[in-house]
């Protein structure tokens, strides 16, 4: 069986680690230097870094931090957060990312993904969809929408469709995030993450709600109860102290997923 991967998230917001619920009420979690350095030393198999404020405010990501918290790690980097341009993929990779998150930008050029393709390879290039739940089908199953700007505004694209689509033009692993299970510690959202990971051929990561460590062994267990995510994102779990890295790893070996140490 694959090691599944543990991978705490950095969502920032000027220069600070901030957590919130459904992408509401953010509150400071800490600086990202330190809690970087924290997480490699505790065993974070890789590190995701997310300015959320770059694609609504305007601005670039905060490539300084970058440049911090790449110094202070050894295990991959993913970056994202106002990357519009291979350009700016360019300078993300230069100042210490393995990797580059593209969302807003995507849906609004999915040319985008080919190119950085293209520029980079598949394995650079993570496609980040915010998916929320509004409604649902003719057969009542429910649905989903891919969400831009930091989940303010409905795209109206189906979020598994968008998924599919984004793997054909170049995107070699997908984020799932869940806006409607984000910092509300509920559990992730189980059906939305076997929708897409029986739709597409490439690592998907859950992202949102982790709230304890058995809902993180659900996620990444292969089974029909399980959500057979590649990885799992963790956020307010651990910034907050809640669990440790290595209390998470611990746990969900023991109930059958396979892990790295």
């Amino acid at each position: 069986m694959q090691a599944k991967r543990i991978i705490p998230c950095l969502d920032v917001d000027d220069g600070r680690v901030v957590k919130g619920v459904q992408f509401q009420g953010l509150q400071d979690a800490g600086d990202p230097v330190e809690l970087a350095r924290r997480y490699n030393q505790d065993g974070a198999d890789e590190l995701t870094f997310l300015d959320i404020g770059a694609s609504y405010k305007s601005r670039a990501t905060l490539l300084e931090v970058v440049r911090a918290v790449a110094a202070e790690v050894f295990i991959p980097l993913c970056v994202g957060g106002g990357i519009r341009q291979v350009e700016d993929m360019r300078e993300a990779m230069n100042a210490g990312a393995d990797k580059v998150s593209v969302c807003t930008s995507a849906l609004q050029n999915p040319e985008l993904l080919r190119d950085m393709a293209r520029a980079y390879g598949s394995q650079c290039v993570v496609l980040s969809i915010d998916a929320k739940r509004v409604g649902e089908d003719a057969h009542g199953q429910p649905r989903w929408h891919a969400f831009s700007h930091g989940g303010r505004t409905d795209t109206g694209w189906d979020a598994i469709a968008w998924a599919v689509q984004g793997v054909q033009l170049g995107a070699g692993e997908l984020l799932l995030n869940s806006i409607d299970a984000d910092g509300t510690g509920a559990g992730y959202d189980l059906a939305l993450t076997r929708l897409v990971l029986a739709a597409v051929p490439v690592p998907v990561i859950a992202s949102g709600g982790a709230g304890t460590v058995e809902q993180i062994a659900q996620v990444l267990l292969p089974t029909e109860e399980g959500g057979n995510a590649d990885a799992a994102l963790v956020a307010s779990l651990l910034h907050f102290g809640k669990k440790s890295i290595g209390e998470i790893k611990r746990y969900v070996e023991s109930k059958g997923v396979c892990v790295r140490w």
